[in-house]
């Protein structure tokens, strides 16, 4: 299973194996939290400048959404992209993936907007959902003021993150929604009812991100068993498919998620959605939070911005 790993993501784990951590679901939640947080900020790569960053909080139905705009240095009105993070729902805010969205406004000449949802178990299922929906449709309805061609708003996320940006292009497309020019589904959660693929069973441990670690994140972020049904927690699940923006999804050849992830772009496809969909060889997740151990991460966040930066481009 490690001989598929490239050399340097190989070098990184044993470097984590020697240091004898004992593994993320057993810590406390805010060590847990404390710790991802250092671990990106270590591997995560030089920070890229923006002409401005903007803190702000905005009304959500259920209390304020903090959000964080990064506004490069480009023509407006900008193509824009609301960027949920990932972490399982449960780890993970605006300063961990800081870094990634300067990168991918300064790449892009986008308007990047991410959007620090509610976390769980805090915060449960449908939470998350509820918030970055909201926070879409902020971003959608003050496109002006932010500089943004509103033509020309994406979404997208890592992992979880991924997961949220796929299900609010399809709750948009339900209930009348901004029309979306991009989905950027960056190793993404789509099924939360079972964990029965290949990739599964291949990498169950020993690279990253565990089975029993996702075992974990589906717990804390669901209300009850029954809710992995539910096509906002499980996308792939979802009947219809059908009208939904085109979609970026990008996977890690050695990652549980790979297999999900890569049958949701096939049933976009089949659903007559263009779809580019990329498997970075030898990757782990969450290898594009990590551009500063891994080439590929930059090439993933080059492929991200190219993407950003042409959807809805006359």
């Amino acid at each position: 299973m490690r001989e598929k790993l490239y050399p340097e993501v190989r070098a990184l784990l044993e470097a984590l194996d020697a240091q004898g951590a004992p593994a993320l679901e057993t810590l406390p939640l805010e060590q847990a939290r404390s710790g991802a947080a250092e671990a990106l900020k270590s591997l995560g790569g030089e920070r890229e400048e923006v002409a401005r960053t903007e803190d702000l909080e905005i009304p959500g139905p259920e209390g304020p959404i903090p959000i964080r705009i990064f506004t490069p240095a480009a023509p407006v009105p900008a193509p824009a992209l609301v960027y949920f993070h990932g972490g399982g729902w449960v780890l993970c805010n605006l300063d961990t993936h800081d870094t990634l969205c300067r990168a991918i406004a300064r790449r892009a000449g986008a308007v990047v907007v991410a959007v620090d949802y509610r976390l769980a178990p805090e915060h449960r299922f449908p939470a998350a959902v509820v918030d970055s929906d909201a926070a879409t449709r902020w971003v959608a309805a003050n496109a002006e003021r932010l500089g943004i061609d509103r033509r020309r708003i994406a979404v997208g996320g890592d992992s979880a993150g991924g997961n949220l940006a796929t299900v609010i292009a399809r709750r948009f497309r339900d209930n009348g929604g901004p029309v979306l020019a991009l989905q950027v589904l960056v190793y993404p959660v789509t099924n939360l009812a079972a964990f029965d693929t290949p990739s599964y069973s291949e990498f169950a441990e020993g690279c990253f991100m565990t089975r029993t670690q996702m075992e974990w994140f589906r717990d804390c972020y669901l209300a009850k068993p029954e809710d992995g049904q539910d096509p906002d927690a499980s996308p792939l699940l979802t009947a219809d498919l059908r009208g939904l923006p085109p979609a970026l999804v990008i996977t890690g050849e050695c990652d549980v998620l790979r297999d999900e992830g890569e049958a949701y772009a096939r049933r976009l496809a089949e659903a007559g959605i263009a779809v580019t969909c990329t498997r970075y060889a030898g990757m782990i997740h969450p290898f594009v939070s990590l551009p500063g151990a891994f080439r590929q991460g930059q090439s993933a966040i080059g492929q991200v911005a190219a993407a950003v930066r042409d959807a809805g481009a006359a």
